[in-house]
């Protein structure tokens, strides 16, 4: 478990919490912050200023599948991955478009798509 701004987070908590709306005021994360929030997901890695995460399926259908599902969590959370679907894979990559940067939102629905696997 680690703090970020201040809070004890971990992968069960950032799933359990809910974006916050990105107009106004929201700052980017600290590269502290950043660091302590991807310690938490499992297979998440930090790249050109996004976390990126490739999920490998048993074929297409369970790729389509979990794209569906990624796409509810999206709505749901109002906030958008960009998201490249092969046969049997799904790379989703997420940043906040609206500060140019990570928010914590961006944790928080990598959390709910690694969730989606412990059903």
């Amino acid at each position: 478990m680690r703090f970020c701004r201040g809070v004890l987070m971990t992968a069960v908590d950032l799933a359990q919490r809910k974006c916050k709306s990105c107009e106004g005021d929201v700052s980017p994360l600290r590269p502290s912050e950043i660091t302590a929030l991807l310690s938490h997901l499992d297979g998440w890695q930090l790249a050109d200023g996004v976390i990126t995460k490739t999920y490998e399926f048993k074929n297409h259908y369970h790729a389509m599948a979990f794209v569906n599902a990624a796409a509810w969590v999206s709505h749901r959370e109002d906030h958008h991955p960009d998201i490249r679907i092969g046969y049997n894979t799904c790379k989703v990559d997420y940043s906040t478009h609206a500060i140019g940067a990570l928010s914590e939102n961006d944790f928080i629905c990598a959390a709910k798509l690694d969730a989606l696997f412990t059903f």
